[in-house]
């Protein structure tokens, strides 16, 4: 088989972990109902995102998570539905979590565990994610209907070499997690400001923000220059700012929930469609170093750049 059906799903994930939990489940059910394979949540979806939706892990209920998660699981099993879901990772000591996408099965098996790589924050750990979470140091693959998976978290998109990496493994379809929502409106405001908003006709994102702006045309720019599909959920939770969307191979766009409300996107992955692909024949030269198409000529008049 070449064909998944994929749920990027969003909801106002929130530090409560019993709220994340319903909302996760109500959703699963949904996405089940409408064929989907699996069903793909945001960043932290069930534990929240330290920084943003809570202040801090002192005191945070890991025995809850953990059984949050273990009914998640039963419930996967029991829909007969696969899950990629954010949430946050334990480790022993003081050591500080990861940022994590667990990956279960339709059988209710966690089959793998996305780390976030890169997690923002100056070099001395002192604000962002470093403050509160560990880095990961690995990619995660894994197989639905014969089709290769990987899972990035959020900023990880500010680092195109990744995209690269799953290419090289044969990535077809990346569930790439977000959470770029509880912002409160003096924030966006702020960094509408800072942007400039005489730029706002000019850049037609759903909110003048550094993540309105720019994350959907890296999305678009790392379907199109890998040829991987990718599933886009993020927090709803207002202010969030862009809208949950997947985009097909070949850069496209083909679908997009509502900003600010919870909801459902059911996208269908055909690894068999016939889709424009432009960089077919040099991108496994480009990604081995050589950097031109053709071969390149021995030439006196190529060499010499310094005359006409």
């Amino acid at each position: 088989m070449t064909v998944v059906q994929v749920a990027t799903c969003q909801f106002p994930v929130s530090a409560d972990i019993r709220h994340n939990a319903r909302h996760i489940a109500r959703q699963l059910r949904a996405a089940a109902r409408r064929g989907a394979d699996v069903a793909h949540f945001p960043e932290g979806a069930l534990s929240g995102y330290a920084g943003v939706d809570f202040d801090g892990f002192a005191g945070f209920d890991w025995e809850l998570l953990r059984s949050a998660t273990a009914e998640l699981m039963d419930l996967a099993r029991e829909l007969g539905i696969w899950v990629v879901l954010g949430s946050a990772h334990q480790l022993s000591g003081d050591r500080k979590p990861h940022n994590s996408l667990y990956v279960i099965d339709a059988a209710g098996a966690l089959v793998d565990r996305y780390d976030k790589r890169f997690c923002p924050g100056p070099p001395d750990g002192s604000a962002g994610d470093l403050a509160h979470y560990s880095p990961g140091d690995h990619l995660s693959t894994w197989e639905i209907n014969g089709i290769r998976c990987g899972a990035l978290i959020c900023y990880d998109y500010r680092f195109p070499e990744l995209y690269r990496e799953y290419r090289k493994l044969g990535v077809q379809l990346v569930f790439h997690s977000f959470h770029a929502g509880n912002v409160p409106p003096e924030r966006v405001a702020a960094i509408e400001s800072a942007i400039g908003p005489e730029f706002r006709g000019v850049n037609r994102a759903p909110t003048l923000t550094f993540p309105g702006v720019t994350m959907h045309p890296s999305m678009t720019a790392a379907a199109a220059s890998n040829h991987v599909w990718i599933s886009c959920p993020n927090s709803s939770a207002a202010e969030s700012l862009w809208p949950a969307f997947f985009v097909r191979a070949d850069g496209v766009t083909t679908g997009r929930l509502r900003r600010n409300a919870p909801g459902v996107l059911i996208s269908e992955v055909d690894t068999g469609a016939d889709l424009y692909d432009s960089t077919a024949a040099w991108r496994d030269r480009a990604i081995a170093g050589v950097l031109h198409s053709g071969e390149v000529v021995d030439d006196v008049r190529s060499r010499d750049r310094t005359s006409l």
